[in-house]
Formats: structure tokens, C-alpha cells, sequence
């Protein structure tokens, strides 16, 4: 008992996750991409940022890399990146479209995105090419399978 107290003191210390899931949230209206970025779909309008459990791995976020409003994005393919403490991670499209808008705010605040991933820490607007796209991300329950396979692995 202890050591298991000591351990979960260490790791808080050094601000090592112990437990991995047990707080990432998956939100219910969104879909998902198997890279852990979200998007929340209004008409031909997307709103994209980064998983809860996306942003848990990579720890504090630092900086983030935005695309210029009008950049045309691709379904999957990369826009941008997110620096945190522990590493640089790309940040993908789950669907093809042109930026309307980027989140200005992280360019000073880029912890909104640990803070508030699927509110404050948006990342980009995307008038999508073709909202059929969607049908091919994942829903809720499938993405919290998805990553718990994942970490499994790991």
C-alpha cells in the first residue's frame, strides 16, 4: 500500500498521468477520426479541434500551428500542429473543405485545448466540400472503443 502511495505521489510530482482514461471525456454530438481530432458538423459547416484524449497524451500544450483562413484542407491530411511539453503532434482534417475561420484565441491561450477541447479550444472552422465525408468518422461509442483498444495496446 505504501509503495502504490508513493507511486501516485511520484507520478503527481513529476505530473505523469496514472490513469490514463479516466477522465478523457468523448462528447455525444460530435464524430470522430481515428488520428483523435473531432468535428462538429451544422449544414456544410465544420467546427474541428482535438480529442480530450488526444490532448491528455500529449500533456500541456504549448503552441499551436493555424492554417490561414481560405487554406483549403483535405479530408485526413494535415493543416497545422500542436506542440506541447512532451511532443509536436500534426493536427488533421476529418474533412476536405476551405478555413473560414481559426481560433485566434490559442495563438495566446494555446492550454484552451487542454482546458476546453471541445468548447474554448476549437481549432478551426471548415466550410466542407462534401458533408458526406462525416459518414465516414466515427461515432461516440465507436471512438471510446476505438481509443480504449488503443491504449490497451500500449
Amino acid at each position: 500500500m505504501a509503495t502504490k502511495l508513493w507511486a501516485s505521489k511520484a507520478a503527481s510530482y513529476l505530473r505523469i498521468s496514472t490513469f490514463h482514461r479516466a477522465f478523457a471525456t468523448v462528447a455525444k454530438n460530435l464524430k470522430y477520426a481515428e488520428s483523435h481530432e473531432w468535428v462538429k458538423v451544422d449544414g456544410s459547416s465544420a467546427t474541428i479541434g482535438i480529442t480530450d484524449h488526444a490532448q491528455d497524451h500529449l500533456g500541456d500544450v504549448v503552441y499551436v500551428e493555424l492554417p490561414e483562413v481560405g487554406a483549403c484542407v483535405e479530408q485526413f491530411g494535415s493543416f497545422g500542429a500542436v506542440e506541447s511539453v512532451k511532443a509536436t503532434s500534426d493536427i488533421n482534417s476529418p474533412v476536405s473543405g476551405k478555413v473560414v475561420e481559426v481560433n485566434d484565441k490559442l495563438d495566446s491561450s494555446p492550454a484552451l485545448i487542454n482546458g476546453s477541447p471541445y468548447q474554448e479550444g476549437w481549432i478551426i472552422k471548415v466550410e466542407m466540400d462534401n458533408p458526406d465525408e462525416v459518414k465516414s468518422l466515427m461515432d461516440p461509442d465507436q471512438y471510446t472503443k476505438f481509443c480504449d483498444e488503443e491504449d490497451a495496446k500500449h
